[in-house]
């Protein structure tokens, strides 16, 4: 009776391992476009987003003596493009369209008013006021309202987005956001309205008290 000889099995060739994993690789993205194509699959596998925050620390406590008498609601947008020297810009340069709004406050620093600004007759029926000129807060930028239109990136600036901590950062647009809303707010009449405002309100308050005649006047 004759024995059948057992064969042992073949190893996989090297080419064949190779093209499994590209295989698996290829299957393992098909199936993240159809995860991105289906949102019911893709909440299944989706993340879940916990804020473990701790509380917000109190540093320091300041006195305001300052009459915020206006602000003004500004609105830009910015298109800043940054090209490499010597390479297209298909692979080597940005550009991002960014619509930035913000808010600029005008305000009067009544801590700089003295005794010697303040000027009341015998009958306490006249009053001279001699204020500071109004200035202009610092831009404040609403990130609720700002946002990013467009963005093209080449393709090294691509690459180098996988491998940053802070990819597709908008520091830059924002900052020149700011700066191009505190620049519009100089050119307003933000800080007269203010000057305006605060004249109002001293002559209402001051005529409250008794005073029948009540001017304001601003400048050093």
């Amino acid at each position: 009776m004759t024995t059948p000889i057992k064969r042992l099995p073949r190893r996989m060739p090297g080419w064949a391992k190779a093209l499994t994993a590209v295989l698996l690789v290829l299957v393992v993205l098909f199936a993240g476009i159809r995860l991105s194509l289906l949102p019911g699959l893709r909440d299944v596998f989706g993340t879940e987003t916990r804020d473990r925050s701790g509380p917000a620390l109190l540093k320091s406590i300041q006195d305001m003596s300052r009459y915020d008498a206006a602000s003004g609601n500004f609105q830009v947008v910015v298109d800043l493009e940054k090209d490499a020297k010597y390479l297209p810009d298909a692979l080597r340069g940005t550009r991002t369209l960014y619509v930035g709004a913000g808010t600029v406050d005008a305000y009067v620093d009544l801590g700089q008013v003295g005794e010697k600004d303040v000027t009341v007759d015998d009958d306490r029926t006249s009053a001279t006021l001699r204020l500071p000129h109004a200035r202009l807060g610092t831009p404040a930028l609403d990130p609720d309202r700002s946002y990013a239109v467009s963005k093209q990136r080449g393709l090294l600036d691509r690459l180098g987005d996988l491998f940053s901590d802070n990819p597709n950062g908008e520091q830059a647009v924002q900052k020149l956001a700011v700066r191009h809303i505190g620049d519009a707010a100089k050119d307003s009449e933000l800080t007269a309205r203010a000057e305006a405002n605060t004249t109002d309100m001293l002559q209402g308050l001051l005529r409250s008290l008794g005073f029948e005649e009540v001017r304001v006047t601003y400048g050093a």
